[in-house]
């Protein structure tokens, strides 16, 4: 991958894990069970950790990071969420186990590209915190947590 690829794909795993924090919001509003509120706050905590790590690396290869704010497939993600919020912890679970499949596949996709070593250890330390919270989140709606 030469520099803009590089830039290109960091931009866009930054603008995943923007619109994740901004869906995990409302997901938080909605949750009543404190175990799985404080769950999600933590993963919420490693969405901008994400933003915070691939950012700094952009910088590093004089780019520019994107804006903090939604964008539209960010607001649809949220929007969703608070949808699916609106009916209950269940509900809230439900749309950000749809969230966190998205965010799952897209950096599993993003481990198997030619990335310098150092960004590769952050995409797949990234992918294994997005399958971790997969894993709870689908434990929580399964094992009746909600």
């Amino acid at each position: 991958m030469d520099r803009e690829e590089i830039l290109d794909q960091l931009e866009k795993l930054i603008k995943l894990d923007v619109d994740a924090t901004h869906a995990y919001d409302q997901a938080i509003k909605n949750m009543d069970q404190s175990i799985v509120r404080d769950k999600l706050l933590s993963f919420q905590g490693d969405h901008r950790r994400h933003i915070d790590v691939l950012s700094e690396k952009m910088r590093e290869l004089q780019g520019t990071p994107p804006d903090l704010t939604a964008d539209f497939k960010g607001f649809f993600i949220k929007g969703f969420t608070a949808l699916r919020s609106m009916i209950g912890a269940k509900g809230a679970l439900q749309a950000m186990e749809t969230n966190e499949r998205l965010t799952t596949s897209t950096y599993e996709k993003a481990s198997g590209l030619g990335w310098p070593a150092d960004i590769a250890a952050i995409v797949r330390s990234n992918w294994a915190d997005e399958q971790r919270h997969l894993s709870f989140i689908r434990e929580a709606i399964s094992g009746g947590h909600v």
